[in-house]
């Protein structure tokens, strides 16, 4: 028989004996009562920009939704099979959440591969690539400033696609009328791995910024 990993083992053996042990009366109160977060978080699958970790969120606070480069497609109501889609569709009209974050990080694979024009496919499916595609156009354009060092332009579309995920938000017509109606809050959001930094889009004026903590 294949042995279960390790790691995850004593990790789990660590939960129970510390984190589990200390919220074992929130647990068994969401097991009655179900999930009821108050924010929906778009990140990415990076190991490294966790966001229950990030925020310090307890059981049963946020939502999570992980994929490559932290994306979110537009509204395609096409028949096809779409995870990021569904799970989305599940915060806003079961979960009812009243807030929604793309949170971007720095140094991601996925915004550095649609930087790279020779970038090959990892398999004849070419999963990612087709998903990066979705922020085709702003790569090209920012690829197209010589001004810049590559980890500029990395930073740039890293927050670009932010910006753009929330634009595709918007193309969902239930999430628009919340939106419209106060009943939703669309942010943006951007964590430094090396310095541990969160940066926030500012809703008017879509610059990133540092805020008071």
């Amino acid at each position: 028989m294949q042995r279960f990993p390790n790691p995850l083992l004593d990790g789990y053996r660590n939960f129970m004996n510390g984190r589990y042990a200390d919220a074992r009366d929130r647990y068994r109160q969401l097991a009655e009562n179900g999930q009821s977060p108050h924010t929906l978080v778009i990140a990415c699958s990076d190991s490294r920009a966790a966001p229950e970790l990030i925020f310090d969120a307890g059981p049963g606070e946020l939502f999570v939704i992980r994929n490559v480069a932290n994306m979110v497609p537009p509204y395609e109501p096409d028949g096809h099979f779409h995870s990021t889609s569904a799970a989305l569709e599940f915060a806003v009209q079961v979960l009812k959440v009243s807030d929604i974050v793309v949170m971007g990080h720095g140094r991601c694979g996925g915004i550095r591969s649609a930087l790279d024009p020779n970038a090959e496919p990892l398999s004849p499916g070419d999963f990612i690539g087709r998903w990066m595609s979705l922020v085709k156009p702003a790569a090209e354009q920012i690829q197209s400033n010589d001004v810049m060092t590559a980890a500029e332009r990395q930073t740039a579309l890293e927050r670009v696609s932010i910006r753009n995920s929330i634009n595709n938000l918007r193309s969902f017509p239930d999430i628009k009328a919340l939106e419209e109606a106060g009943k939703i809050h669309l942010h943006g959001a951007w964590f430094d791995i090396s310095t541990g930094e969160l940066w926030v889009m500012d809703a008017e004026t879509r610059d990133f910024i540092r805020p008071e903590i």
